[in-house]
């Protein structure tokens, strides 16, 4: 079997931990007998990023004959790419080949015009600014990769390995991704999106000083009632104006804000605590597992028992053997 040409395209002041994840996935020892890796440069003369100096095996003429053209990141987001760059891109999607961004090498790829109609994904981060310059890309905030006609792009840096693995089980199948996956000690397949890593922030309205002390009140009593005729009597208003004022400050409605509060509350507390999820409910006045539950995977597309694991690790599943000893140790017989 012929392997599959991956091109790998440089850059000034490249990130070389981005630049690296391509390489990691396919010019491994587990990867050789599937693809064969070149870099390449605008000019094919090296480049530099910091004490690092990458020097490719040649030209952007290289990729005319790869099967896969990547770009690992991008260094300057106002920074349009290279004539030579649009046109190597646009005419390696034109003969059928796959062409890629991770992070934000969404960029070049959509200042290429490749995103235009399609689905996509980029860094959290730049998501106003990647809406506001390419609004003919169907941008997915969320997602980890994104793919529709050959033209893929990730999110953040983790979500680069995603994508080439992605990219693997594409051109070779299942059974070899999740080969190459083990040999670099990485899930085949993450669950979940973008936004478990989001730093969520509903705090506009904080400046706002008819509504500060009603927040200060909301976030101090989660676990409590808070109807919206109490609230509006703490603010001085009527409901209806209440209800009006609050949307038109914090940008969604007040029992909106008060949901994602309760489950930023959570997420600390998961990845904090060992309390258990039904205690977690409670204390940010879910007063339901099940309705936590389902307010969590609907924001976050994870489970909070996923997202324990994720963010305590070693810690979470301690905890788990613990609990799972406690319920087998027998009681002693009462006198």
């Amino acid at each position: 079997m012929s392997r599959l040409l991956t091109a790998v395209v440089g850059y000034p002041d490249f990130d070389p931990f981005v630049f690296s994840i391509p390489g990691a996935v396919f010019a491994g020892a587990a990867a050789e007998q599937h693809f064969r890796l070149i870099t390449v440069t605008g000019d094919g003369g090296p480049i530099s990023s910091g004490a690092l100096t990458l020097h490719p095996d040649g030209d952007l003429s290289l990729a005319d004959a790869a099967d896969l053209v990547i770009v690992p990141g991008w260094h300057d987001l106002d920074e349009r790419p290279s004539p030579a760059l649009v046109s190597a891109l646009i005419r390696a999607h034109e003969r059928g080949a796959w062409v890629a961004g991770l992070c934000y090498g969404a960029y070049p790829l959509a200042y290429a015009g490749l995103l235009d109609g399609r689905a996509a994904s980029t860094h959290w981060m730049a998501e106003e600014d990647f809406r506001r310059r390419f609004p003919k890309a169907l941008l997915n905030a969320n997602s980890l990769y994104a793919e529709q006609d050959r033209v893929v792009t990730s999110a953040g840096v983790g979500a680069g390995v995603d994508c080439c693995l992605f990219l693997v089980r594409q051109f070779c199948g299942i059974r070899t991704a999740n080969r190459l996956a083990r040999a670099i000690v990485m899930p085949p397949y993450r669950e979940g999106g973008q936004a478990q890593y989001i730093e969520r922030s509903a705090d506009s309205a904080r400046t706002d000083d008819r509504l500060r002390p009603v927040l200060d009140h909301m976030l101090a009593h989660l676990d409590g009632e808070l109807g919206l005729d109490a609230l509006a009597k703490l603010a001085g208003m009527s409901r209806r104006s209440f209800t009006r004022h609050f949307a038109r400050a914090a940008g969604m409605p007040c029992g909106a804000w008060l949901t994602v509060q309760r489950l930023r509350a959570g997420c600390e507390l998961l990845e904090s605590t060992d309390l258990s999820i039904e205690e977690i409910a409670e204390k940010i006045g879910f007063h339901s597992s099940g309705l936590f539950r389902q307010h969590f995977a609907r924001m976050y597309q994870v489970s909070p028992t996923a997202w324990r694991r994720s963010f305590q690790g070693d810690r979470a599943a301690e905890a788990g053997t613990r609990q799972a000893a406690v319920r087998k140790t027998p009681r002693p017989d009462r006198p």
